[in-house]
């Protein structure tokens, strides 16, 4: 009889990933995936949580606030492993990159080496509430294009994972990605996710080489409608809240 092997833990598979790419994926688009980072059942272990009222500090539905439809809930801490894991082992592969945006885009602003110093940055400046969240949409559910800031500090990248899969737990509901140049149209990215994808993407601005140099662009993030079924997803913020 054959055993199923154990995946590898989760820092050692976002160590594994192809990172010169993902930051060249970045640099160029504003987003890159890190395809099947988690496994099926990490994701319906994770989707499950929502049901868990003791995980979370705060629940929001959408439509009260017109953020869109559907609902999401805010994790308290401390976090389920498996969302602190993601936080502790993604920031380090990312704040090299968020420096070098911010040295291109002449903002004065330097991260840490790791998650638990740019907090202790958070905490000192108030904000002390966890931002990681789980998402719930349903039939006709969606999420209007928007930004994570929360407070005063705000580490320029965030990630997401899906954790339904689309097809068979759900229709629609695409990832979209919009960028806004100066004097220019918006540009829409559509992220084609599969269960246990991670995508990282800008939260606010990124830098962009024009004829005269760097320039910023604006991006915002939302969900397409979803069409049929249920669609879960874990939202991974670096940053605290006030």
């Amino acid at each position: 009889m054959s055993l199923a092997a154990t995946p590898p833990s989760l820092p050692t598979r976002i160590a594994d990933q192809n990172w010169p790419a993902l930051e060249a994926e970045l640099d160029a688009r504003g987003c890159a995936i890190l395809p099947g980072l988690l496994t099926r059942e990490e994701c319906e272990a994770t989707a499950a949580l929502y049901d868990v009222g003791a995980a979370f500090r705060s629940r929001v539905v959408m439509s009260r606030h017109g953020f869109g439809r559907g609902e999401y809930q805010y994790f308290a801490y401390p976090l389920p492993d498996l969302v602190q894991a993601l936080r502790e082992a993604l920031y380090p592969r990312l704040a090299p990159l968020a420096n070098r945006w911010n040295d291109r885009m002449g903002i004065g602003v330097r991260y840490p080496a790791n998650h638990a110093d740019f907090l202790a940055r958070c905490h000192a400046a108030g904000q002390l509430r966890p931002t990681p969240l789980l998402l719930r949409y349903g039939p006709g559910d969606y999420n209007c294009l928007h930004q994570d800031l929360y407070g005063e500090h705000v580490f320029p990248l965030q990630a997401a994972v899906l954790l339904s899969e689309p097809g068979r737990d759900f229709t629609g509901g695409e990832f979209v990605l919009t960028e806004q140049r100066p004097r220019l149209q918006s540009r829409a990215e559509v992220a084609p996710l599969t269960q246990g994808d991670l995508i990282v993407f800008a939260v606010h601005h990124r830098p962009v080489t024009g004829t005269r140099g760097a320039y910023r662009v604006n991006l915002r993030h939302g969900v397409s409608r979803i069409r049929s079924g249920a669609r879960h997803t874990l939202g991974v913020i670096f940053h605290d809240a006030l």
